[in-house]
Parts: C-alpha cells; structure tokens; sequence
C-alpha cells in the first residue's frame, strides 16, 4: 500500500534542486561570513546574495531581511521584540484568538510582564472582522499581529485592508506569512506591513532557515545576546547552507508560482469531487471563498478525531488535526473553538487535508476512496 502524503501545511519534502544547491555550499562554503578573509568574504558574497533574492521576491529592500532559525522565532522577533522596543508609546496589543502558537503563547509572555493584549474574534467564516480591529485600537496600542492565511483551515485574513487602516496609527503590523508565501503575491509595500514572518520548510525547502521582514526605519529588541549578526538584531553565525537553500526554493518560486497555484487548486477540487462521489458526508470549515487552494479543513460528523487520524495512518495516509505543534493533543483546535464555539462537534471531528508537490490527482482519487472506507467503518 502507498502512502499518500497530505500533510503539506506542517512540512514539505525538500526539492532535490535544493538539495542539490546546499549540497554544494556544505562542501564549499564553510567560512563565517562575519570574518574578514578570504572564506568569509567567500560566504558573505552568497549569503548577500540570498538576501538580495529574497528581498526582491516581496518588493522589499535587501537590508530589511533578518535571517532566523525557524517561523517561530521570526513569530517571537516580531512580537516580543516589537512590543518591548516600543512600550513607551503604550502597552497594547492587538492579535486574534486563531494565530499560530508561536504568537499567541508570545502574547501570553507580553501579557504576564504588563502588556494588555485584545484578541478578536474570528467568525464562522474564518475571517476577523475589519470593524471590530477598528473599534479595538486605542492611543496605547503598539503592534497588530494577524496572520496572513490560517495554518489549520488556509483561511486568508483582509491584510491588505488592515495594513491601510493601520497607516493612520502608531501601531506596528505583523504578518505571519508562513503558509501564504508561494501562494498569495507578497508585496510588503502593497500590503503595508511592518513586519513579515516565512519560513522555508513549508515552500519545499530546508527545516532550519527563515526570515522576519523589518521595515526600515523600525527597531526591535533583540531576542539573543551575542554577536552583531543581521543588522544587530539577531546574535549568532548565519547557516549559510540553509539560507542558500531558501534563496533556491524562492528562485524556483518566482518562475513557478503561477503554475504551483494551478496545480494545487486541482488536486483540491479532485480531492473534494471524489470525496462527494464516494457518497460521505462532510463539511468544509470556513469560507472556501478565501482559502487558499493547498489547505482543506474538513468536519465528519458522528467520527472523532483521534480514531479518524489512527485509521488514516493505518490505512496509508498522512494528514493532521490542526497545528503540528500540538499533534498527539486531545485538545479541541483553538482555531475551531475560536470560529464556532467550544461545544461545537466541528472541533473534535474535523481534519486537515494539505497538498503540494509530488501529489497527483490520482493520489486524490485513491485517498477519498481510502477516507470513504474509514468513515463508513467508524460510523458503524
């Protein structure tokens, strides 16, 4: 039996194009970029380079890229580092109850040390309300952080119109990008954040590598202590490897994304007119009008999740509750709670579907039927 991977929002399989490129930086460029000779001006010239590439892929200018471990740490630079540099003009923020754990518990931290923090509802649809943001700001508010398109359900939230709201006030704008890069256009200046949040595993590239937009002109507290690497905001010997290996994927993207995008939306669409011809009842969650084509959040009513994620792993199938970071909880998805309310069995029966590269609508056809077989059998 072949496994089907549809777990693309948690991670995706390094392309060998990129494999093939941070190969190659391994072997050959090991100097520090922070040294002066050879080797290192050696590695300063290709991680300049990465930065440049990324840079121009959201409009932005090379020396507002700050090089990071992972999302979460850019989540945490973002937040942390936003609220803290600027808590003399107020001591409010502003997020939604459905932002991944990397903000969320990074409130939760500015909470405990004084921050008053307002988080706003999302709706059934999946989306905040623009008005509600707009009565929620005040004088004391410092930074909004909203995510551009939700990991659990691929909801994508008005940033746009939120970041043209903001520009009449002194509150910074985040957007963790994380699940919107490679799929929606960035333009940081279209958009008008402040801060932008990417990560390179989920576009096909390495674990290990990510990036925090910082418009300039903007100061953060730093999070580490150390060296003065990256703009003196992030301590610590950039892995160039890993970084040449994100500048590949977003090579690759820049000439791709149109036909990526395509793809995705039909394996989607096959995915969901199989699930329908295998006779099932399902529900989608959230407004299929603004999601993106590579995530499906999916309620089977009368099944339970738990029993749903063994049966498909049994059966072949990868796929998730929600959020990686709280696989194996019991938990009930915050972002579910947060769209219909805590007793709503959409909670505790609704699955995450991803898609991605290396799937084909074959593999679509093949896993409804193999869903289909597991809901009958539970139902039972």
């Amino acid at each position: 039996m072949k496994v089907i991977y549809m777990d693309h929002a948690a991670t995706t399989p390094i392309r060998e194009e990129v494999i093939t490129k941070m190969k190659e930086a391994y072997q050959n460029i090991f100097g520090n970029p922070s040294s002066i000779h050879a080797y290192g001006r050696e590695a300063r010239k290709y991680l300049d380079e990465a930065r440049r590439t990324i840079a121009s892929y959201i409009a932005a200018d090379e020396r507002e890229i700050i090089f990071t471990s992972s999302g979460t740490e850019a989540d945490n630079l973002a937040v942390i580092g936003a609220a803290i540099a600027n808590k003399e003009k107020g001591n409010h923020i502003i997020t939604t109850k459905q932002e991944h754990h990397a903000v969320l518990h990074a409130t939760e931290y500015l909470e405990e040390n004084g921050f008053e923090v307002t988080y706003l509802p999302v709706y059934e649809s999946g989306r905040i309300h623009v008005k509600d943001l707009e009565k929620a700001l005040t004088d004391e508010t410092i930074l909004v952080s909203i995510m551009y398109v939700n990991n659990e359900t691929g909801v994508i939230q008005p940033i746009e119109e939120i970041g043209e709201i903001l520009q009449e006030h002194q509150a910074l704008f985040h957007t963790d990008a994380v699940q919107a890069i490679g799929l929606l256009p960035i333009n940081v200046e279209q958009l008008q954040v402040d801060l932008l949040s990417a990560s390179a595993h989920k576009i096909n590239g390495p674990k290990g590598s990510a990036f925090l937009y910082v418009k300039e002109g903007i100061h953060l507290q730093p999070q580490f202590y150390g060296g003065e690497q990256e703009r003196k905001v992030r301590a610590g010997t950039e892995n160039v490897p890993q970084i040449i290996g994100f500048e590949k994927c977003i090579s690759l993207l820049q000439k791709e994304k149109d036909k990526q995008y395509d793809s995705y939306t039909r394996l989607k669409e096959r995915f969901l007119t199989s699930l329908r011809e295998n006779g099932i009842d399902f529900e989608i969650n959230g407004d299929e009008e603004y999601t993106v084509p590579s995530i499906v959040n999916i309620s089977f009513p009368r099944t339970e999740v738990e029993m749903m994620l063994t049966n498909l792993d049994l059966e072949g199938i990868a796929a998730s509750s929600g959020s990686a970071c709280t696989a194996g909880s019991i938990e009930p998805s915050h972002v579910l709670v947060a769209m219909y309310g805590e007793k709503d069995e959409r909670t505790t029966n609704s699955i995450r579907f991803s898609f991605g590269k290396g799937q084909t609508e074959e593999m679509m056809e093949e896993a409804a039927k193999r869903i289909a077989d597991i809901v009958r059998r539970i139902m039972k």
